[in-house]
């Protein structure tokens, strides 16, 4: 499948997904949360200039938001691999509530403060990570895989559907009723997500004898992150467009209310705006990606963002600044649309929540900090003076990150099935460990280069799939055999990786087998640990 195949449209349609009626319900009751989410943060930043006049203040609120995904979006990502995804997506509306809840009761009583709201929003930021990688892990549940990359830009399309309702209507409640009542319309949000979970009936998945624990899961998830190179460039691509994106969002309260004279209702309108850009950029989309490569789309981001913050700098009058912001909204959801894309088509889905859950810390570590970061240099120099600057890094590192090319996420990933059961005398305990595999080949003098060079990149494969440590040793009394060895930390977690290889990854195998000399495959060999002091089997996990 060649590049502009990999970009087109499913035969479906980009509304396909809809016609799957959970899918279509689940995606509604998101639109409406999300919706009652912006609500909640418009009156939260809102209010927060209301009690300090701080720039450092104002994009606290912000990294409140985003620093609980950072520090909790791995292991939120290992339970959504783990536990049953609707439950804990139901357990973690029901806490999301009770803090919106609570904010409105704190502002009915006018008690609350800088620092409870900054708590607030910490714990509910402390939520969103809890669900987000859920949230993503479940779309390969509810469509076919044909309508995948649809479902996932559908989803995108639904976020900025509630960035531009809800903030406009956010801020139309609180200028006119105030923010109790817009807490208030947050909490009614929720109870329409719950409800649509409660209906979904998610088929009872059967755990098995080899379901992973908490401990064992988190550490295989973080050994397929730091062996997928693929991985590594969609996350160094995501670090560097939003730490220096995210001035805009944490000095955009300023912006609406120092630089444009705005007000609540506004800035509401201001990040209506956005989601209002975001649902036409979405529109558009797909007929870019059958142009542009996702290194293109991502630097017409990269140009947008700039832009719109040169502008925004600027002072401009509220209408112009109002049509701006629909560029931002347009150039924001072609980076998060292409990002995410991209990073869904290279995971396979025993590790989905995971290595997505590592994306969202990169993310919002980015963002938090860039947050932060902005708005202490604000506090410096000033807020206009301080979009330009981002703006001017943004270019500079856009350009440089365009000869970091993204994946194409063309390989075949659904598990191939093909490795054979191992020898065994007797039966093994599931806990038993660390596990050795050897894999003997004997291979000419006259291919041994090529054989090497590909059984590298086989070497990735195995330690994505679940081997800690990988290496390759030759026979001195006869360099022509070559031993392939590899460690596991468990029989069970060898016994994963067997169900875990790829049909791309058994094509690599079946090029090295071409290599191998003689009539038999080559020989594997399962050596299991033992204790030497005490003349047992050795059962704890190698770390």
């Amino acid at each position: 499948m060649n590049e502009k195949e990999a970009r087109s449209p499913t035969q479906g349609g980009g509304f396909a997904p809809l016609r799957q009626t959970v899918f279509a319900v689940l995606w509604g009751a998101t639109v409406l949360g999300n919706t009652g989410s912006f609500m909640r943060d418009v009156a939260s930043s809102w209010l927060v200039t209301d009690l300090s006049a701080a720039p450092a203040a104002v994009a606290m609120i912000q990294a409140a938001g985003t620093l609980p995904i950072f520090l909790l979006a791995i292991p939120a990502g290992v339970l959504s691999d783990i536990v049953d995804r609707r439950k804990l997506l139901i357990g973690v509306q029901v806490l999301l509530a009770c803090v919106s809840i609570t904010l409105m009761g704190l502002s009915y009583f006018r008690m609350l403060t800088v620092e409870a709201l900054v708590a607030l929003t910490f714990l509910g930021g402390v939520g969103a990570a809890l669900v987000a990688p859920a949230w993503q892990a479940i779309v390969p549940e509810l469509v076919p895989r044909r309508d995948l990359k649809s479902a996932i830009a559908l989803n995108s399309l639904g976020i900025n559907i509630a960035r531009s309702i809800g903030p406009a209507a956010g801020g139309l409640i609180l200028a006119s009723f105030g923010a109790a009542m817009t807490y208030g319309a947050d909490v009614a949000s929720y109870l329409f997500v719950i409800a649509a979970l409660l209906w979904w009936k998610r088929p009872k998945e059967d755990p098995g004898e080899l379901s992973e624990h908490f401990a064992g899961a988190f550490r295989a998830g973080l050994r397929y992150a730091r062996a997928s190179r693929e991985l590594h460039v969609v996350l160094l691509r995501a670090a560097i467009f939003f730490a220096f994106a995210s001035s805009i969002w944490a000095l955009l309260p300023l912006v609406a209310r120092n630089l444009l004279g705005g007000t609540a209702g506004f800035y509401g309108i201001l990040l209506g705006a956005v989601g209002a850009g975001a649902i036409g950029g979405a529109i558009v989309l797909p007929k870019l990606r059958t142009r542009l490569s996702s290194d293109a789309l991502l630097l017409v981001s990269v140009g947008g963002t700039a832009g719109v913050m040169l502008l925004l700098s600027l002072a401009p009058p509220q209408w112009l600044a109002v049509t701006i912001l629909l560029v931002l909204g347009a150039a924001w959801i072609t980076a998060l649309t292409t990002l995410n894309g991209v990073a869904q088509s290279i995971l396979p889905n025993w590790v989905r929540g995971r290595a997505l859950a590592i994306y969202l810390t990169v993310f919002n570590g980015a963002m938090a900090a860039g947050s932060l970061g902005w708005g202490f240099v604000a506090e410096a120099i000033g807020v206009p003076q301080t979009l330009v600057v981002s703006a001017i890094a943004l270019v500079v590192a856009g350009l440089v990150m365009h000869r970091v090319k993204l994946p194409l996420g063309e390989a075949d990933l659904v598990p191939s099935n093909h490795w054979p059961e191992p020898l065994i005398a007797t039966p093994v305990a599931h806990d038993r460990g660390p596990v050795m595999i050897l894999i003997e080949y004997r291979v000419d003098k006259a291919n041994r280069s090529a054989f090497l060079h590909l059984l590298n990149s086989l070497s990735r494969e195995r330690q994505r799939d679940g081997a800690y440590s990988w290496g390759v040793t030759e026979d001195a009394a006869n360099p022509e055999l070559i031993v392939e060895w590899f460690f596991v930390e468990s029989w069970a977690e060898h016994m994963r990786q067997h169900a875990r290889v790829s049909n791309t990854d058994a094509d690599i195998q079946s090029q090295l087998l071409k290599y191998h000399r003689g009539p038999d495959r080559p020989v594997v060999r399962h050596f299991l640990g033992l204790d030497p002091k005490r003349g047992k089997a050795a059962i704890q996990p190698a770390l």
